[in-house]
């Protein structure tokens, strides 16, 4: 019989969808452009990527893990190649999203010597600004490399939306490649995160730690 959702790891997550995966039969933590999600008892994350991009970090020994979903905001002057472009004004959210969720496996046992990277997305599939997928990949590939994690697993790039599942304790993601369909409700919840990041500040007042 399906198991109700367990304890949460931390109440930040009261908000997140958490259901029973009859496909997998067990507990599952769906999370949006925007959230992440950290588990420490043997839940999967799942979540449908297009032009954002997806980091699933896990601490390889305690098997302590999350994802986070996100999108660079859209900058007016950026040129692509500068990886101080990408870490301050295009970055800024970015930074967030990333030191969220590894603040967040931190304080909760993990060490960041043990940590494991898997990064995923970066489609082409927003008309509205074609290389926002681009520009997500160079952030997040930049990003691990100035802070020097290594990358396990990555699936980047490419026409189509992608579909992720999650398993911290084992650390495997299951990739699958969705069809692109024009006017589809990922495109359109993109498009309105995109223009939602465009109108809101966000500052980096996040700082990684060093445990």
């Amino acid at each position: 019989m399906p198991l109700e959702p367990g304890p949460l790891i931390d109440d930040q997550f009261a908000d997140i969808n958490r259901y029973w995966d009859h496909r997998h039969k067990m507990l599952a933590a769906k999370i949006l452009p925007g959230e992440f999600y950290v588990t420490g008892s043997g839940e999967l994350i799942s979540t449908v990527l297009g032009s954002c991009v997806a980091a699933c970090v896990r601490d390889r020994v305690n098997g302590i893990g999350g994802m986070n979903h996100f999108m660079l905001p859209h900058v007016d002057t950026y040129e692509g190649s500068l990886p101080n472009k990408l870490l301050s004004v295009a970055g800024r959210y970015g930074n967030v999203a990333m030191e969220r969720l590894i603040n967040c496996i931190l304080t909760h046992g993990g060490q960041r010597h043990r940590l494991e990277f898997k990064i995923f997305g970066g489609a082409r599939v927003l008309d509205i600004d074609s290389e926002v997928g681009q520009r997500n990949i160079l952030f997040i590939s930049e990003y691990l490399r100035i802070e020097n994690f290594e990358t396990e697993a990555k699936d980047l790039g490419g026409s189509l939306p992608r579909k992720l599942n999650y398993f911290p304790v084992t650390g495997k993601v299951m990739v699958r490649k969705l069809r692109r369909i024009k006017g589809s409700t990922l495109g359109d919840r993109e498009a309105r995160y995109s223009q939602a990041l465009s109108t809101t500040r966000t500052g980096n007042d996040v700082t990684l730690f060093n445990g």
